[in-house]
């Protein structure tokens, strides 16, 4: 090969960055370096700078399109469509230099010799300004697949060369400052892998949303993977925990079902080497995961790889080919927007809320308010105006110069690697994507509010609404004088929780994982076969993706208590195990016909009672199968067992017993079982029921209600619901200096120290060891407990 002008991947690495650019030094980097360690990257060649510059410099193309540029104002977005579409159109029309078409001919042969004449290519753009560690370029130039024979390879060249002129590009060399004749392309020839016959998607080495850098998080979908990276489907997503992954342990954290409703696969087209199309993809496929679990760790083992060899968070496109199995690495960059986080807190939170419009995936965790505008397509980008909401099918680069106007970013397909979804992040704005028809449930011109600040589900809600906004700097955190811990219920928030400073989780509820990653009550998923039609069927819904019914309860609690432990690893997650009342278990699916009418369920059937008693020991074996896997198959000991409303000396006894049967015996492997300290009986007697647990978390809610005589959902009585009456003070003094003479654990997990700092104090003061707030509150009660102890 001529290497002024063509190279081979195994001849390049990352010194080679001005020459070939980022991503195509990249591959020659990771062919050079990582394929005896296990990363595998399809073969090919780059053309260098030289042959862009060249091909420019050609008939006085560079000058025409430097006076171009010179006089656009990239603001307004007409001129600035103009501009680009006349300097495309150049391009497309400049043939290339013989010298230069000769160099890149006898390349193209020599990969099809070596490839046994049967391959197809994919033509990519590789800016040399692109990739930077400070610098956003993906996914801003083309991508041309399923290139076959010199003449297509030669025309997708001239397309990946005219696509620096694109929209997006042009606005954000000039946006970021860089000088447009300064950045040149490089166009990568790669052999293609068959995804069309199996699967693809993109993976980063840490929480997309958060920032969290111990998971890897891997999108998948079936076929090419532009469907991903477009966001043209709602993939398949896997977060697997690294620590568990360099251990040898089960390290799989969760796992959610895209509905993945198309596919990229070759076509038979020949129209300047687009010689793809997208299908459906049937019902059957799109109710099971498009890759193995055994996959997905394949993939986090080679992005841990790559990851190290960089030292850095990386942002990398991976395909399986269906025909020879294989998994294959395409490309990997720095990953540019959370690596580049700063040292504070920010907290976006809704003060009411309205009726919910539409609701898909949240990108970030901010609130963003304004007119929704409804926006078909690019040709309708001047109805955007400063602080609205752009609400749309989904987006590509072209896209960009409306999308940093916007308050919010709407779109009915997409996921959390889609293009909006990048954008939204570089941007700093809300997005929710793959809402499915959140253009025909919008109204064009109605007042909205976007929330990404309630979870992994992103909510549109009509109305303007009212929303607090907080930025606490977490650089000069004081001492705090106890543990402070925190109470998290919704997993898809731990990792964001986890930035919070913290010593762990004090109580983390198995009924809301049951709740909101579940929904069917236990005993309908045990007898599924038993069910009614229309349970079988709501309950088939749920379940897609796993492997039977009972299977997919404990996998769901699984996954939900992992993803809180690996978030808080290697601080204690205290996780308390269901406690669910009669009506509350009623309303699962399938739930009344196992539950019992009570008057006063807050009292009824409910905690060790419900363990113990034949008609659901069995439902409380899966939740006792779900904790053992997380602590013994994935390595998270730092999972301790809370059992809750444990009325008698003997109950404590029964449920000890019965936990140790499954396999969740005290004191092995490092195992510490909790009470829920609740009732008076527990403060009364609690040397007696510290023979049995290692220690007690206060639950002050129904302490106070039930010490007081109350009910706490009453309002005829509720002004006398106060955890500070000094009937429950002397109550919760009991109980602390029982665990103090026997030196076990105690902490309190209920609200009261979340709502009145006068009594994190007192606590303070009693001797309590920890105290577990709501996440919302752990700041201010931090700094108040660390000034009182000045």
């Amino acid at each position: 090969m001529d290497e002024r002008y063509v190279i081979g991947f195994e001849h390049l690495g990352m010194h080679d960055v001005d020459k070939v650019g980022g991503k195509n030094a990249s591959l020659g980097e990771m062919i050079s370096h990582l394929t005896q360690l296990g990363v595998v990257v399809p073969g090919g060649f780059a053309t260098t700078a030289d042959v862009y510059r060249e091909f420019l410099a050609h008939d006085g193309l560079a000058t025409r399109i430097a006076k171009e540029l010179a006089q656009l104002n990239v603001d307004d977005v007409v001129s600035l469509a103009a501009t680009g579409a006349c300097i495309r159109q150049w391009i497309a029309a400049l043939p290339f230099p013989a010298g230069l078409e000769q160099a890149i001919s006898a390349a193209y042969a020599t990969l099809m010799q070596q490839s046994g004449n049967k391959i197809s290519v994919a033509v990519r753009s590789s800016a040399t300004a692109e990739d930077l560690p400070d610098a956003s370029f993906a996914g801003q130039q083309e991508t041309i697949l399923n290139v076959r024979g010199i003449e297509q390879v030669l025309q997708a060249m001239k397309e990946v060369f005219a696509s620096l002129f694109n929209d997006r590009a042009i606005a954000y060399r000039v946006h970021h400052g860089f000088d447009h004749a300064q950045v040149a392309l490089s166009a990568g020839i790669q052999r293609m892998v068959r995804s069309d016959l199996g699967a693809a998607g993109v993976m980063f080495t840490l929480d997309t949303e958060s920032g969290f850098d111990k998971v890897v998080f891997i999108t998948a979908a079936y076929g090419l993977g532009e469907t991903v990276v477009q966001g043209v489907v709602n993939p398949d997503e896997f977060y697997v925990y690294k620590p568990a992954l360099a251990a040898g342990k089960y390290p799989m954290v969760r796992r959610n079902l895209g509905s993945k409703t198309s596919m990229m696969i070759y076509g038979d087209g020949n129209s300047h080497g687009r010689t793809v199309k997208t299908i459906e993809v049937h019902a059957e496929a799109r109710a099971r995961f498009c890759i193995s679990d055994a996959e997905v760790i394949n993939l986090a083992k080679q992005a841990l790889i790559i990851e190290k060899h960089y030292a850095r968070p990386m942002d990398i496109e991976w395909a399986k080919d269906g025909a020879d199995g294989k998994l294959y690495i395409l490309q990997a960059r720095p990953e540019t927007v959370k690596s580049r986080r700063n040292q504070s807190i920010e907290r976006y939170t809704l003060k009411t809320q309205g009726p919910v419009l539409a609701e898909g995936r949240s990108i970030g965790q901010k609130i963003g308010a304004g007119t929704a505008k409804i926006i078909q397509n690019i040709s309708e980008m001047n109805r955007i105006k400063e602080g609205d909401v752009l609400v749309t099918d989904m987006t590509d680069p072209d896209w960009e110069p409306i999308m940093k106007r916007a308050a919010a970013i709407v779109t009915n397909r997409g996921g959390r690697t889609c293009h909006a979804a990048i954008i939204a992040r570089e941007l700093g704005i809300p997005a929710v994507v793959g809402c499915g028809e959140a253009t025909l449930k919008i109204k064009d011109g109605q007042p909205v509010t976007v929330s990404c600040a309630e979870g992994d589900t992103g909510y549109i809600y009509a109305g303007k609404l009212e929303f607090e906004y907080r930025e606490i700097s977490l650089d000069h955190m004081p001492k705090a004088p106890l543990k402070i811990m925190m109470n998290v219920g919704n997993p898809e928030r731990a990792f964001g929780f986890a930035m919070l400073p913290h010593k762990g989780v004090g109580l983390a509820r198995l009924e809301f994982i049951i709740n909101r990653m579940i929904g069917v009550h236990p005993k309908a998923l045990i007898n599924f076969e038993a069910q009614s039609a229309e349970i079988k069927r709501q309950i088939q819904e749920r379940i897609a993706g796993y492997q039977d019914p009972v299977s997919f309860y404990v996998e769901r609690l699984v996954e939900g208590i992992a993803t809180i432990a690996s978030a808080f690893a290697p601080e204690p997650v205290i996780v308390r195990t269901s406690d669910f009342k009669s009506n509350e278990y009623a309303n699962l699916i399938g739930g009344r016909q196992y539950e019992p009418h009570e008057e006063n369920p807050m009292l009824g059937f409910r905690g060790a009672s419900r363990y113990i008693a034949a008609s659901f020991r069995d439902c409380f074996e899966l939740e006792c199968r779900a904790l053992r896997k997380v602590r013994e198959d994935m390595g998270l000991t730092n999972v301790q067992v809370m059992i809750p409303f444990v009325r008698t000396v003997e109950e404590a006894r029964q449920v000890t017993e019965l936990l140790a049967a499954n396999g969740l015996k005290r004191g092995e492997n490092g195992l510490k079982l909790i009470m829920m300290c609740e009732l008076p009986s527990n403060a009364v007697l609690a040397e007696q029921f510290l023979e049995y647990f290692d220690g007690f978390s206060i639950g002050s809610n129904d302490m106070t209600q039930l010490t007081l005589g109350l009910d706490r959902d009453s309002g005829v009585i509720a002004h006398l619901f106060d955890e500070r009456n000094d009937a429950v003070k002397a109550m919760l003094s009991m109980a602390i200096q029982a665990c103090r003479k026997y030196k076990k654990y105690i902490g309190i997990c209920g609200q009261g120290p979340s709502d009145h700092p006068d009594l994190a104090r007192w606590l303070l003061e009693q001797g309590i060891e920890s105290i577990s707030l709501n996440p919302d509150t752990v700041l201010e009660t931090w700094l108040y407990l660390a000034g009182e102890a000045k």
